[in-house]
């Protein structure tokens, strides 16, 4: 680049000039309605545009960034991760790998009923929703309350339906639904007249932890309280939504985890291992 008196001679290549001719664009530098690479090196110049490194940030800010990108995609804030990978895309300093994951995040777009799931969410606007089971019946659930939550590294739209046939959960869980995303159809989702629940039904477990799972406990979201009683036990209430995935965490941390209440749950959980203890006797 060569400057002669007042007028600016660029020597760049073809490559280059299409870039800078983005960028002018995008920084509204134009000459009508075409980008002028000339109007973007003055405003450049003049200190209206910065130039800044690209390749000065430090692994730490990029690992968070990454995690940032997981954390909203699992959440299903899928706009905001987009926003957080076009961000990374841009730097030079990212390793091939993660170039490469940023990459095919951004050229597989998520479905449109996930967008527009998202944004009934965010808004707090009830929706009707087709969903097919594993064994292929198609059920339709009126929704007033939703968030998309990871159990066993799948996801899931945990929601409030008014809707209770079919649930197999306790009478006061009825109401609450854990829905496979990858088994809602396309365009099965409508807006509906009505109010939004604050949140899903929910009800109070009591646990006696033992031996090392008592000294290893970390809280978990939904905890009341956790406090120590006689003899190296400690004592967690916990607020559920789900028996299911409850009981799941229960059988995965037997002997050591004991539910003491109430009662409806502790019965699921003794049919359960009863019916585990006759499999094996039997097999």
């Amino acid at each position: 680049m060569s400057r002669k008196g007042q007028s600016i001679t660029l020597s760049i290549s073809e490559r280059d000039k299409i870039q800078l001719q983005e960028l002018a664009l995008e920084l509204g530098k134009t000459w009508g309605d075409r980008p002028n690479i000339s109007r973007l090196v003055e405003a450049i110049a003049r200190g209206e545009l910065q130039i800044a490194p690209n390749n000065d940030w430090s692994n730490t800010r990029i690992e968070a960034l990454d995690c940032a990108l997981d954390a909203l995609t699992d959440g299903g804030r899928i706009l905001e991760a987009q926003a957080i990978a076009q961000l990374l895309q841009e730097r030079s300093e990212l390793s091939i790998p993660l170039r490469n994951k940023i990459e095919r995040f951004l050229e597989t777009p998520p479905h449109p009923w996930r967008i527009e799931l998202d944004r009934y969410i965010l808004r707090q606007q009830p929706f009707q929703l087709s969903y097919q089971d594993a064994t292929g019946l198609l059920w339709t659930f009126t929704v007033r309350h939703a968030q998309i939550n990871r159990h066993e590294e799948r996801q899931y739209l945990d929601c409030w339906c008014e809707e209770t046939q079919g649930n197999l959960d306790i009478p006061e869980l009825m109401h609450n639904w854990c829905l496979r995303l990858d088994r809602i159809p396309d365009a099965a989702i409508f807006p509906i007249q009505g109010h939004w629940r604050p949140q899903l039904d929910q009800i109070a477990v009591e646990i006696h932890l033992y031996n090392r799972l008592a000294f290893a406990y970390k809280p978990k979201p939904g905890d009341i309280s956790a406090d120590w009683l006689e003899n190296q036990v400690k004592q967690v209430v916990r607020r559920i939504s789900s028996t299911y995935w409850f009981i799941r965490e229960v059988k995965r941390e037997a002997p050591d985890m004991m539910v003491v209440g109430p009662q409806s749950v502790r019965d699921r959980i003794r049919e359960t291992v009863l019916a585990l203890c006759q499999r094996y006797e039997n097999s």
